[in-house]
C-alpha cells in the first residue's frame, strides 16, 4: 500500500482551494451550458433521490418546474408525470451545479455561469427568486411561475447583455468585501447583493433595450437581499471542485441535503456519497407557523459552510444571528469550534470580530471524528407540505453518521 502524508496532502489542497479566482462570465439556459443537461432531466439538491422518497417541498418544486416547462398543465398532471419514470432526477452536484433549498433546475431555467480562472472549473446555479413563496421552497402557484417566466424572458437577457458588456465580474473580491460588511454569505448576502448591484447596474443601463423592462430588472435586484446567494454558491462550488478527487485528501468537498437525506462527499473518496437522515433545524419561525410545519434540512447551499463561510463565520455576521434564533456569544462559540475540525484558515476570508482571523476552512473528516464536533450550518427552512414555501430560518448540526461512514471508507481505502 502506498504511503500517504495526509496532513501534507490536505495542506496543499487547502492552498489550492484558497488560490481559486471565481468570475461570473455568463447567463444562459441550463440546457445550453450545464454538462449532461437534457430536456427531460430535472436536477435537484442533495444526494441522489427518487420521486417516491422526495420530501414535500422538493416535490412541490418539481411540480412547479414541470408546469413552468409546459410538460403538464395542472399540478395533478405534473405529479403523474413525475411518478411515471419519464423524468430523470439527478443531483445538481453531478452536473457541476448547486441549487438552494429544493435545488430544482430544469432545461429552460437561466443559470449563472461561474468560472475559476485558475483551475478552469465551472459551476452553475439558477437566478435567485427572492424570499417567501418561491419555487426553491416548494411553491408553484401561478405568481411563482409568472415570476420564473419573467426571469427567463426579461431579467436573464438583460443580465446576459450586461455581463457580456462587462466581460466578466470578480466574485471573490465581492465576497471579501461583504464579509467585512457583516455578511456570512449564506443566510445573509445583503451587502454582497448591493455590491454586485453597484458593479453590474451601469452595464445593465448601457445595454438596455427597453426602459420599462430595464427598470423592473434593476428594481428586482435592488430589492432582493439574496441576489448574490447563487453567485456565492457557484464560487464555493468551483473552489471545492478544484480539490475534488485528490488521492489521500480527507477534506469534505460537498455537504448537501434534499429534505430526506443529508450527504457528504470527500475529496479522496471520489464521487461516493455518505448519507444519513436529514435533521430538522432549530428554527426561528415566521408568524403563523409551528415546529410541526418544519421540513427537515434541505439544499445545496451548505456548500458555503463546506468552503468555510455561512455558519462557519457567523461570529462576523451579527445582523443574521437574531434572524436565525441565536445569540452573539453562541455565534462566537460556534465559529471557534469550527477551527477544531478544519485544516486551516482562509487568508482571504477574514472575520473582523475575531481580529480578522481567517475563516475555518477545509473540513477534515478525521478531525470531526477525533473531536466529536460536526459542522454547523445556518439555513433557510421550508414548510413540509408542497406548495406553501418558507416558514423561517434556523441552525442545524450536520449528522455524525455521514462522517463516521466516510472515515470508515477512507481507512479501508488508504489504511
Amino acid at each position: 500500500m502506498a504511503h500517504y502524508n495526509f496532513d501534507e496532502i490536505n495542506a496543499n489542497a487547502l492552498q489550492r482551494l484558497m488560490d481559486v479566482r471565481p468570475f461570473w462570465i455568463d447567463i444562459a439556459p441550463a440546457l445550453e451550458v450545464v454538462p449532461g443537461m437534457e430536456k427531460m432531466v430535472i436536477l435537484h439538491s442533495g444526494p441522489p433521490i427518487t420521486w417516491e422518497r422526495m420530501c414535500g417541498p422538493q416535490r412541490g418544486a418539481v411540480i412547479g418546474a414541470l408546469l413552468y416547462e409546459g410538460f403538464a398543465q395542472t399540478p395533478e398532471a405534473a405529479e403523474a408525470l413525475a411518478a411515471s419514470g419519464e423524468i430523470r432526477f439527478e443531483p445538481c452536484h453531478h452536473h457541476g451545479a448547486v441549487g438552494p433549498m429544493a435545488g430544482v433546475v430544469s432545461a429552460s431555467m437561466p443559470v449563472i455561469v461561474t468560472e475559476d480562472e485558475v483551475s478552469g472549473c465551472r459551476a452553475y446555479n439558477t437566478l435567485n427568486e427572492g424570499i417567501g413563496v418561491v419555487l426553491r421552497m416548494g411553491a408553484y402557484s401561478p405568481d411563482v411561475l409568472q415570476r420564473l417566466r419573467w426571469m427567463e424572458t426579461v431579467m436573464a437577457p438583460a443580465l446576459k447583455r450586461a455581463i457580456r458588456k462587462a466581460g466578466r465580474l470578480d466574485l471573490k473580491s465581492i465576497m471579501v468585501q461583504a464579509l467585512g460588511m457583516g455578511d456570512e454569505l449564506h443566510n445573509r448576502s445583503r451587502a454582497a447583493s448591493y455590491v454586485l448591484f453597484s458593479r453590474i447596474a451601469p452595464y445593465i443601463v448601457e445595454t438596455l433595450q427597453d426602459h420599462v423592462e430595464t427598470s423592473a430588472v434593476l428594481r428586482f435586484m435592488e430589492e432582493n437581499i439574496h441576489t448574490f446567494l447563487g453567485f456565492a454558491m457557484t464560487s464555493a462550488k468551483v473552489a471545492l471542485d478544484a480539490i475534488h478527487g485528490i488521492d489521500g485528501c480527507s477534506i469534505v468537498t460537498a455537504m448537501a441535503r434534499n429534505g430526506t437525506d443529508f450527504g457528504i462527499r470527500v475529496s479522496g473518496l471520489g464521487d461516493q456519497w455518505f448519507t444519513a437522515p436529514a435533521p430538522v433545524p432549530d428554527v426561528l419561525l415566521f408568524p403563523g407557523f409551528t415546529r410541526e410545519d418544519v421540513n427537515p434540512d434541505m439544499g445545496d447551499s451548505a456548500i458555503l459552510e463546506t468552503v468555510g463561510l455561512g455558519g462557519f463565520v457567523i461570529a462576523g455576521a451579527p445582523a443574521i444571528i437574531q434572524f436565525v434564533g441565536g445569540s452573539v456569544q453562541e455565534a462566537i462559540r460556534r465559529t471557534k469550534l469550527m477551527y477544531e475540525i478544519t485544516v486551516g484558515e482562509n487568508e482571504h476570508f477574514t472575520i473582523p470580530f475575531l481580529d480578522f482571523r481567517g475563516s475555518p476552512t477545509g473540513i477534515d473528516i478525521r478531525k470531526v471524528i477525533e473531536t466529536g464536533i460536526t459542522p454547523f450550518i445556518d439555513t433557510g427552512v421550508a414548510h413540509r407540505t408542497a406548495g406553501i414555501g418558507q416558514v423561517g430560518a434556523g441552525l442545524v448540526d450536520a449528522p455524525w453518521d455521514v462522517f463516521e461512514g466516510a472515515l470508515v471508507a477512507f481507512v479501508e481505502r488508504y489504511g
